[in-house]
């Protein structure tokens, strides 16, 4: 992602936390309700460090409150190389196909590379900020022409 791009998203408050992403999107209201066995074909080791579009899953994060969240499945779009700890950008995968209608939502055909157990839709408006703590494992991961035409039109909506 160009530097220029994630400024102007950050402007844009367009860069949101992780729990945001849980308090929007709870996975309570996924058909999988949360639970990792419902929507991957097999669950994968975990790894030291990830890659731009890599799909992972995010198991739980602790709210400012103490409160948790949990379960989500992100595909990764671009590491932060200007931040320590690494923070990866990220976009929710959600399984709500029929909001296909909205520009801002991509198709995510299940195949054998993302590994998924069902189509699902990726929400290119808005990226989310993870660390290596956050993710459980890799799950799959889509190619790197796909996260292009996910900041394509994230840019676009932009």
């Amino acid at each position: 992602m160009e530097k220029d791009l994630l400024e102007k998203l950050k402007k844009q408050g367009k860069i949101k936390e992780l729990n945001e992403a849980f308090v929007e999107f709870p996975p309570e209201e996924e058909w999988h309700k949360g639970d990792i066995n419902s929507f991957i074909k097999e669950e994968k080791e975990k790894y030291g460090e990830y890659n731009v579009g890599d799909i992972v899953f995010v198991e739980k994060y602790t709210y400012k409150n103490g409160n948790e969240g949990s379960r989500h499945l992100f595909v990764i779009i671009e590491k932060d190389n200007y931040a320590v700890p690494i923070e990866y950008f990220s976009m929710l995968i959600s399984s709500h196909l029929e909001k296909l209608k909205f520009n801002k939502n991509k198709l995510l055909l299940k195949d054998e590379l993302n590994n998924l157990k069902r189509n699902s839709i990726v929400k290119t408006d808005a990226i989310y900020k993870i660390t290596n703590e956050n993710i459980v494992f890799k799950v799959g991961e889509v190619t790197k022409e796909t996260v292009q035409e996910y900041l394509k039109n994230l840019e676009k909506l932009y």
